[in-house]
Protein backbone atom coordinates (compact mmCIF):
# COMPACT_ATOMS: atom_id res chain seq x y z
CA UNK A 1 0.00 0.00 0.00
CA UNK A 2 1.59 3.41 -0.77
CA UNK A 3 2.00 6.50 1.59
CA UNK A 4 -1.47 7.63 2.31
CA UNK A 5 -1.80 11.92 0.87
CA UNK A 6 -3.16 12.56 4.23
CA UNK A 7 -3.11 10.50 7.59
CA UNK A 8 -5.13 11.31 11.62
CA UNK A 9 -3.05 9.73 14.20
CA UNK A 10 -4.80 9.86 17.61
CA UNK A 11 -6.08 13.08 17.10
CA UNK A 12 -7.96 14.75 19.95
CA UNK A 13 -9.73 18.24 20.29
CA UNK A 14 -11.40 20.14 22.76
CA UNK A 15 -12.62 23.62 23.32
CA UNK A 16 -12.17 23.66 27.60
CA UNK A 17 -13.86 21.12 29.04
CA UNK A 18 -15.98 19.69 26.22
CA UNK A 19 -14.23 17.15 24.12
CA UNK A 20 -15.29 17.32 20.84
CA UNK A 21 -12.84 14.85 18.59
CA UNK A 22 -11.58 11.76 20.81
CA UNK A 23 -8.51 9.74 19.20
CA UNK A 24 -9.47 10.00 15.41
CA UNK A 25 -7.02 7.94 13.39
CA UNK A 26 -8.12 8.24 9.45
CA UNK A 27 -6.02 7.94 6.50
CA UNK A 28 -6.82 8.73 2.79
CA UNK A 29 -4.90 8.19 -0.68
CA UNK A 30 -4.41 9.50 -3.65
CA UNK A 31 -7.08 8.95 -6.05
CA UNK A 32 -9.10 7.72 -3.43
CA UNK A 33 -12.41 8.92 -2.16
CA UNK A 34 -13.20 8.94 1.33
CA UNK A 35 -16.95 9.12 2.96
CA UNK A 36 -17.06 10.42 6.51
CA UNK A 37 -20.81 9.97 7.57
CA UNK A 38 -22.17 11.16 10.55
CA UNK A 39 -25.34 12.84 12.08
CA UNK A 40 -25.69 16.06 13.12
CA UNK A 41 -23.33 16.83 15.97
CA UNK A 42 -20.86 13.99 14.94
CA UNK A 43 -17.90 16.25 15.35
CA UNK A 44 -17.56 16.60 11.31
CA UNK A 45 -17.23 20.10 11.15
CA UNK A 46 -15.04 20.05 14.11
CA UNK A 47 -12.51 17.53 12.50
CA UNK A 48 -12.78 19.32 9.01
CA UNK A 49 -11.61 22.86 10.67
CA UNK A 50 -9.02 20.71 12.09
CA UNK A 51 -7.71 19.42 8.89
CA UNK A 52 -8.30 22.63 7.33
CA UNK A 53 -5.86 24.59 9.66
CA UNK A 54 -8.75 26.52 11.93
CA UNK A 55 -8.20 24.50 15.01
CA UNK A 56 -5.13 22.90 16.14
CA UNK A 57 -5.50 19.49 17.54
CA UNK A 58 -5.05 19.29 21.36
CA UNK A 59 -3.02 15.98 20.97
CA UNK A 60 -2.38 13.54 18.35
CA UNK A 61 -0.65 14.21 14.76
CA UNK A 62 -1.77 14.74 11.04
CA UNK A 63 0.79 13.74 8.61
CA UNK A 64 1.36 14.38 4.83
CA UNK A 65 2.96 11.87 2.35
CA UNK A 66 4.79 10.03 5.81
CA UNK A 67 5.04 13.15 7.80
CA UNK A 68 4.02 15.49 10.56
CA UNK A 69 2.62 18.52 9.53
CA UNK A 70 1.09 21.72 11.94
CA UNK A 71 -1.05 23.94 10.17
CA UNK A 72 -1.30 27.35 11.83
CA UNK A 73 -3.76 28.92 9.79
CA UNK A 74 -5.95 27.84 6.71
CA UNK A 75 -3.47 29.69 4.21
CA UNK A 76 -0.78 26.63 5.49
CA UNK A 77 -3.08 24.32 5.16
CA UNK A 78 -3.69 25.27 1.17
CA UNK A 79 -0.56 26.13 0.19
CA UNK A 80 0.26 22.19 1.20
CA UNK A 81 -2.35 21.23 -1.32
CA UNK A 82 -5.58 20.89 1.16
CA UNK A 83 -8.50 22.52 -0.47
CA UNK A 84 -11.47 22.77 1.35
CA UNK A 85 -15.28 23.07 -0.88
CA UNK A 86 -17.77 24.16 2.18
CA UNK A 87 -21.76 23.77 1.70
CA UNK A 88 -22.46 26.40 -0.76
CA UNK A 89 -19.55 26.29 -3.11
CA UNK A 90 -17.81 29.46 -1.24
CA UNK A 91 -18.69 31.54 -4.24
CA UNK A 92 -20.02 35.13 -4.47
CA UNK A 93 -23.33 35.82 -5.91
CA UNK A 94 -23.00 38.96 -6.95
CA UNK A 95 -19.26 38.61 -8.60
CA UNK A 96 -18.49 37.40 -11.88
CA UNK A 97 -17.56 33.35 -12.31
CA UNK A 98 -14.12 34.93 -13.35
CA UNK A 99 -13.48 37.01 -10.69
CA UNK A 100 -14.96 34.63 -7.69
CA UNK A 101 -13.30 32.02 -9.51
CA UNK A 102 -9.42 33.64 -8.82
CA UNK A 103 -10.48 36.43 -5.56
CA UNK A 104 -7.77 36.50 -3.70
CA UNK A 105 -5.52 35.55 -6.91
CA UNK A 106 -6.56 37.90 -9.53
CA UNK A 107 -3.98 37.75 -12.48
CA UNK A 108 -2.70 41.28 -13.50
CA UNK A 109 -1.51 42.92 -16.39
CA UNK A 110 -0.07 46.29 -17.18
CA UNK A 111 -2.16 49.27 -18.50
CA UNK A 112 0.95 52.04 -19.37
CA UNK A 113 2.02 52.64 -15.44
CA UNK A 114 -0.46 50.71 -14.13
CA UNK A 115 -1.56 46.99 -12.83
CA UNK A 116 -5.01 45.91 -13.47
CA UNK A 117 -7.04 43.18 -13.27
CA UNK A 118 -6.86 41.08 -16.13
CA UNK A 119 -11.12 40.02 -16.80
CA UNK A 120 -10.07 38.12 -20.42
CA UNK A 121 -7.50 36.16 -19.12
CA UNK A 122 -9.40 35.11 -15.83
CA UNK A 123 -12.79 34.57 -17.71
CA UNK A 124 -11.13 31.93 -20.42
CA UNK A 125 -9.04 30.17 -17.34
CA UNK A 126 -12.36 29.79 -15.90
CA UNK A 127 -14.34 28.33 -18.28
CA UNK A 128 -12.41 26.30 -19.66
CA UNK A 129 -11.70 25.10 -16.14
CA UNK A 130 -15.46 24.23 -15.39
CA UNK A 131 -16.27 22.80 -18.48
CA UNK A 132 -12.96 20.31 -18.24
CA UNK A 133 -15.67 18.90 -15.31
CA UNK A 134 -18.32 18.54 -17.73
CA UNK A 135 -20.07 22.05 -17.43
CA UNK A 136 -20.53 22.93 -20.94
CA UNK A 137 -23.58 25.47 -20.16
CA UNK A 138 -21.29 27.79 -18.84
CA UNK A 139 -19.36 29.89 -21.56
CA UNK A 140 -19.11 33.40 -20.36
CA UNK A 141 -16.96 34.27 -17.45
CA UNK A 142 -18.67 37.37 -17.20
CA UNK A 143 -22.16 36.25 -16.25
CA UNK A 144 -22.92 36.30 -12.06
CA UNK A 145 -22.68 33.78 -9.88
CA UNK A 146 -26.08 34.38 -8.73
CA UNK A 147 -27.46 33.13 -11.86
CA UNK A 148 -26.13 29.51 -11.49
CA UNK A 149 -27.26 26.34 -10.04
CA UNK A 150 -26.50 24.87 -6.83
CA UNK A 151 -24.81 22.50 -8.88
CA UNK A 152 -23.02 24.62 -11.08
CA UNK A 153 -21.45 26.89 -7.99
CA UNK A 154 -20.60 23.51 -6.61
CA UNK A 155 -18.43 22.80 -9.41
CA UNK A 156 -17.15 26.14 -10.20
CA UNK A 157 -15.88 25.87 -6.29
CA UNK A 158 -13.90 22.62 -7.12
CA UNK A 159 -12.87 22.96 -10.67
CA UNK A 160 -11.12 26.44 -8.39
CA UNK A 161 -9.80 23.78 -5.87
CA UNK A 162 -8.29 21.90 -8.73
CA UNK A 163 -6.95 25.06 -10.71
CA UNK A 164 -5.24 25.92 -7.55
CA UNK A 165 -3.06 22.86 -6.58
CA UNK A 166 -5.56 20.90 -4.69
CA UNK A 167 -4.01 17.60 -3.56
CA UNK A 168 -6.42 16.55 -0.70
CA UNK A 169 -10.35 17.95 -2.00
CA UNK A 170 -12.48 18.03 1.19
CA UNK A 171 -16.39 18.18 0.12
CA UNK A 172 -18.43 19.54 2.97
CA UNK A 173 -21.94 18.11 2.45
CA UNK A 174 -21.91 19.13 -1.42
CA UNK A 175 -25.28 17.48 -2.23
CA UNK A 176 -27.44 18.71 1.00
CA UNK A 177 -29.17 21.29 -0.61
CA UNK A 178 -29.22 19.68 -4.46
CA UNK A 179 -32.17 18.38 -6.28
CA UNK A 180 -31.17 14.68 -7.91
CA UNK A 181 -29.87 15.60 -11.22
CA UNK A 182 -27.64 18.64 -9.60
CA UNK A 183 -26.43 15.72 -6.77
CA UNK A 184 -25.82 13.33 -9.80
CA UNK A 185 -23.72 15.96 -11.62
CA UNK A 186 -21.71 17.09 -8.30
CA UNK A 187 -21.51 12.99 -7.67
CA UNK A 188 -19.77 12.96 -11.72
CA UNK A 189 -17.32 15.74 -10.73
CA UNK A 190 -16.23 13.94 -7.38
CA UNK A 191 -15.40 10.76 -9.72
CA UNK A 192 -13.22 13.05 -11.95
CA UNK A 193 -11.57 14.25 -9.22
CA UNK A 194 -11.00 11.05 -7.93
CA UNK A 195 -9.87 9.90 -11.24
CA UNK A 196 -7.44 13.02 -11.70
CA UNK A 197 -5.26 11.69 -8.80
CA UNK A 198 -6.82 13.66 -5.94
CA UNK A 199 -7.45 12.52 -2.41
CA UNK A 200 -10.98 13.14 -1.61
CA UNK A 201 -12.70 13.47 1.55
CA UNK A 202 -16.93 13.33 1.15
CA UNK A 203 -18.34 14.52 4.23
CA UNK A 204 -22.40 13.61 4.05
CA UNK A 205 -24.82 12.02 5.94
CA UNK A 206 -26.64 11.09 2.73
CA UNK A 207 -25.67 7.35 2.49
CA UNK A 208 -26.69 6.46 -0.85
CA UNK A 209 -24.60 9.05 -1.90
CA UNK A 210 -21.34 7.99 -0.62
CA UNK A 211 -21.94 4.43 -1.34
CA UNK A 212 -22.34 5.69 -5.09
CA UNK A 213 -18.53 6.93 -5.08
CA UNK A 214 -17.27 6.02 -2.23
CA UNK A 215 -13.93 3.57 -1.62
CA UNK A 216 -13.36 3.58 2.02
CA UNK A 217 -15.72 5.15 4.77
CA UNK A 218 -16.00 6.13 8.09
CA UNK A 219 -18.52 6.72 10.41
CA UNK A 220 -18.46 9.49 13.41
CA UNK A 221 -20.68 9.38 16.42
CA UNK A 222 -20.05 11.80 19.08
CA UNK A 223 -16.61 12.84 18.05
CA UNK A 224 -15.46 9.39 18.06
CA UNK A 225 -14.92 6.91 15.22
CA UNK A 226 -17.65 4.18 15.35
CA UNK A 227 -16.87 2.00 11.69
CA UNK A 228 -14.11 2.19 9.45
CA UNK A 229 -14.15 0.01 6.72
CA UNK A 230 -13.70 -0.62 2.92
CA UNK A 231 -16.24 -0.61 -0.28
CA UNK A 232 -18.58 -3.70 -0.15
CA UNK A 233 -17.98 -4.60 3.86
CA UNK A 234 -21.00 -2.92 4.86
CA UNK A 235 -24.82 -2.68 3.75
CA UNK A 236 -26.28 0.13 2.96
CA UNK A 237 -28.99 -0.88 5.62
CA UNK A 238 -25.87 -1.81 8.21
CA UNK A 239 -24.49 1.99 7.74
CA UNK A 240 -27.79 3.80 8.05
CA UNK A 241 -28.39 1.70 11.31
CA UNK A 242 -25.07 3.06 12.91
CA UNK A 243 -25.48 6.31 12.01
CA UNK A 244 -28.87 6.44 13.65
CA UNK A 245 -27.33 4.72 16.64
CA UNK A 246 -28.05 1.23 16.35
CA UNK A 247 -28.81 0.12 19.95
CA UNK A 248 -29.76 2.87 21.42
CA UNK A 249 -32.65 2.83 18.56
CA UNK A 250 -33.38 -1.00 18.93
CA UNK A 251 -33.79 -0.17 22.80
CA UNK A 252 -35.84 2.75 22.07
CA UNK A 253 -38.13 0.35 19.78
CA UNK A 254 -38.44 -2.27 22.17
CA UNK A 255 -39.52 0.67 24.84
CA UNK A 256 -42.22 1.33 22.20
CA UNK A 257 -43.33 -1.93 21.99
CA UNK A 258 -43.61 -2.73 25.97
CA UNK A 259 -45.55 0.28 26.65
CA UNK A 260 -48.23 -0.36 23.25
CA UNK A 261 -48.25 -3.91 25.45
CA UNK A 262 -49.05 -2.21 28.77
CA UNK A 263 -51.75 0.25 27.17
CA UNK A 264 -53.65 -2.64 25.23
CA UNK A 265 -53.21 -5.46 28.58
CA UNK A 266 -54.99 -2.12 30.51
CA UNK A 267 -57.69 -1.49 28.06
CA UNK A 268 -58.22 -5.72 28.31
CA UNK A 269 -58.58 -5.22 31.94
Amino acid sequence: MTTPVLELRGVNKSFGPIDVLHNISLKVHAGEVLCLLGDNGAGKSTLIKTLAGVYRPNTGEIHMDGSAVQFASPREAADRGIQTVHQFGGTFPLMSIGRSFFVGAEPTRRWGPFTIYDRRRANDIAVKAVQEFGITRIDDGDRLVGGLSGGERQSLAIARAVHFGARVLILDEPTAALGVKEAAHVLRIILEARKRGLAVIFITHQVIHALTVGDHFAVLIRGEVAADFRRGERTREEITDLMAGGEQMAELEAEIEAHQRDIASAAVA
